[in-house]
């Protein structure tokens, strides 16, 4: 929970040594773990041998317990993860020690946050996040992302690929080695990436920079900087429908062009998705005594920008809202102009500072942690109506500036208008205790969180009113225990305690507004925070040629938070975040790889096989009733999955094979509507040239990903109560729902070619 693997310690980089390279266990899936709970690792060696430019989710697919699904092939517009069954608003990612999830909703952006040239690791906790984690939604594990250190000489990296679907991408690096006479290196970084859609018009493009400096002294002081932005103005790909896909399959995607006689919502240069962001963070630590160290974390998270959209507007009638009134923007006014096709993009702008400070003491077979982590941040939500170039049908503005849609008594038409500050307060102890000559470790720790969050909603007539404060505080203890039976076998378990606090949108009425029902999101903002318990045993052998291990977990969530859509008797319909009560599971992770043995061969097998139920029955309709949920098999969770990775790797020629298969998994809390399980491969091939002057290792490589060109539905991005109309609990006939899929990625062919110097 504590070890030295934590987010925010700094262990040394384990670069391969000579004569050592390429037989790390697995092709780069494994390393040599003693940590007192489930983790799995991806390493560089896998990482650099992956189509070039893939996102963290992409790359940590082949693990155990993990469930990916990108929307395009090379991941510049997304995509999402779960691990074991538990979706990225619950799974605490970091990168170099600082959090990167939204701290809104908690979504993760993997397409902004690191180009993977530059990665060292990638672990996945998947059961629970360490007790330094910054995380506040962590109750399904974490991802934890370290950047490489700046070579000690002067060299760089340029890797230049092409792909199907017209993809382009640079990337380019310089490394300083040392400045002068100084202990300071650093390396500048830059990659340009650009694809067509696979589907629909328009592309997908991303501008990305990176910079990392670090200065060693002493014995045990390290101070290290690290800078990323990233620039990004891709075309949204829409979710479906289950029904729709059945009828149109992969075919769901906006028009590609623009009718003037006819402006259509549906035209796809109103659903891009322009955002900034500048992630800064600079993890240190200092031996103030032979045993006391002191880690300081501070970071910076800036975002801006949004998911586009267009709607129809009345201009003779705009509500405000209970309130109908006239409306108009720019030159049209309702004496002049009825209704008009206005864009509507979802902007959202995030400032959000924080650190994490840890104080540790050794002596002897004991260490000692406490730490402190504070964050503030601010995060300006809106939706505000602008004008549409009618010659074009592009946006005046892509970020909704310019002439916007004003109301009658003087407002600025919104759909959404928020104001969200969150201040986080969390203390946290752990001691660490070796006994046996270090085979025998116990550790146990207390994390105690203070959430405050305060909203201003600037819309009128709201359920909540316009100011909202929100509390939250929850102890979380932990235990684990490591026991060494040899060097090769180790026995481990582990108790963990996890909270995710309610979404701020949950907070908000927003949306369109609607005389009886009110507007289309309704606040839910009396929630309880969910609350997972985990527990996990396992096995562990590490030998020379052969590493295995084998987890068997089990969890308890009490309120567990989703998000749904309700359809209401007379055919309208709402959403809003409820409480989906207590759930459980039982479940067995396997994970086995091997150095390399015949012909250079190194395979690496992972396996999970989940029993995750449902605990409560489920509001439906209205709310007033509830469907059979009780004891139902858990939605957005696959009972099997399973991965296989070949690779071969003689110095010069390497190739790779890898398979996953995912089982089905359910949309509604009544397992009435899924989505097929699947299976897809991937194929690397490569040769590395010899040295040539001042170019080191000149490469080619090829990657084919999703071989078959398997069209399927990836993921459930939103669940319903129930698909089908049915009976609920007290006899209410409630009406079928509707559950959001995202289709996942086709075949991908790209060739590559890179050099070191």
């Amino acid at each position: 929970m504590m070890g030295s693997t934590a987010p925010t310690d700094q262990a040394p980089e384990n670069l391969d040594v000579k004569g050592a390279r390429h037989r790390s266990v697995g092709g780069g899936l494994m390393i040599k773990e003693d940590a007192a709970k489930s983790r799995s690792t991806v390493t560089s060696e896998f990482i650099q041998k992956q189509a070039p430019g893939l996102n963290p989710m992409q790359l940590i697919e082949m693990l155990p317990g993990v469930n990916t699904t990108s929307t395009d092939p090379m991941g510049l517009s997304g995509g999402h993860v779960s691990m074991r069954g538990l979706t990225e608003s619950q799974i605490g990612f970091t990168l170099e020690g600082f959090p990167i999830n939204d701290i809104g909703n908690y979504a993760v952006y993997p397409q902004e946050i690191v180009d993977p040239e530059n990665l060292r690791t990638i672990n996945v906790e998947q059961g629970s996040a360490d007790l330094d984690s910054p995380h506040i939604s962590a109750t399904g594990g974490a991802v934890n992302m370290y950047l490489l250190d700046p070579k000690e000489r002067l060299g760089g990296k340029i890797v230049g690929s092409y792909g199907n679907y017209n993809a382009r991408r640079i990337f380019g690096r310089l490394d300083t080695g040392y400045v002068g006479h100084t202990n300071v290196r650093g390396y500048v970084s830059f990659s340009d990436a650009v694809e067509q859609s696979w589907r629909g018009p328009g592309g997908q493009n991303k501008l990305h920079g990176e910079t990392k400096w670090v200065s060693e002294w002493g014995k045990g002081n390290k101070i290290s900087f690290s800078l990323v932005g990233n620039q990004s103005t891709g075309v949204l790909f829409p979710t479906t429908y289950m029904d729709t896909w059945q009828q149109k399959g992969i075919h769901n995607a906006y028009a590609s062009k623009w009718d003037t006689k006819n402006p259509s919502s549906n035209y796809y240069q109103l659903h891009r998705n322009p955002f900034t962001n500048i992630y800064a963070s600079a993890p240190s630590t200092f031996a103030l005594t032979d045993n006391l160290t002191l880690t300081e974390t501070p970071y910076f998270w800036y975002g801006n920008g949004n998911g586009g959209g267009a709607y129809s507007e009345s201009l003779t009638k705009q509500q405000y809202g209970s309130q109908a009134m006239t409306g108009s923007i720019g030159p049209y006014n309702a004496s002049n102009t009825s209704s008009l096709l206005l864009y509507n993009p979802s902007n959202t702008q995030t400032y959000r500072p924080g650190a994490v400070t840890k104080l540790s003491l050794h002596t002897g077979i004991n260490r000692l942690s406490i730490g402190y982590w504070f964050e503030y941040s601010k995060q300006i939500q809106t939706g505000p109506y602008s004008l549409i170039d009618y010659a074009t049908g592009k946006p005046e503005d892509l970020l909704g500036g310019g002439p916007n849609l004003v109301l009658a008594n003087g407002q600025t038409a919104q759909y959404r208008d928020t104001l969200t500050q969150t201040r986080i307060h969390t203390m946290f102890i752990a001691d660490s205790l070796s006994l046996l000559h270090n085979r025998l470790t116990l550790e146990a720790g207390l994390k105690y969180t203070v959430v405050n969050r305060q909203g201003h909603n600037f819309l009128p007539d709201t359920s909540t009113g316009p100011y909202i404060n929100g509390s939250w505080q929850q102890p979380l203890p932990a235990a684990s225990i490591r026991f060494k039976i040899n060097d090769e076998n180790q026995l481990f378990a582990s108790s963990t305690t996890n909270f995710r606090i309610p979404m701020n949108t949950s907070l908000y009425d927003s949306g369109a507004y609607y005389a009886g029902s009110g507007y289309a999101t309704h606040a839910n903002a009396n929630m309880k925070p969910e609350i997972s318990i985990s527990e996990e045993f396992g096995w562990r052998y590490q030998g020379p040629l052969v590493m295995s291990s084998i987890t068997y977990f089990h969890y308890n969530f009490t309120n567990r938070l989703y998000q749904q859509t309700v359809t209401m008797a007379n055919g309208d319909y709402y959403s809003q975040s409820i409480n989906g009560g207590n759930s459980h599971a039982d479940g067995v992770d396997v994970e086995v790889g091997t150095r390399p043995i015949l012909y250079h061969l190194r395979p690496y097998f992972s396996a999970e096989y989940i029993n995750a139920r449902t605990d409560s029955n489920v509001a439906a309709g209205s709310g007033s009733d509830y469907v059979f949920s009780k004891g139902k098999f858990a939605p957005q969770t696959p009972k099997y999955s399973l991965a296989f990775n070949l690779d071969y790797d003689d110095g010069h020629f390497f190739a790779g094979y890898g398979l996953k298969y995912i089982a089905k998994q359910y949309s509604t809390f009544n397992n009435d509507q899924h989505i097929p399980g699947y299976l897809t491969m991937n194929v690397n091939a490569g040769y590395r040239f010899k040295d040539w002057g001042i170019m080191k290792s000149p490469t080619l490589r090829l990657n084919l990903r999703n071989i078959t060109d398997r069209h399927y539905l990836g993921y459930v991005n939103g669940t319903a109560a129930n698909a089908l109309a049915t009976t609920g609990v007290y006899g209410t006939k409630i009406k079928g729902g509707s559950s959001t899929y995202s289709i996942a990625a086709p075949f991908m062919v790209m060739g590559s070619a890179s050099v070191d110097f």
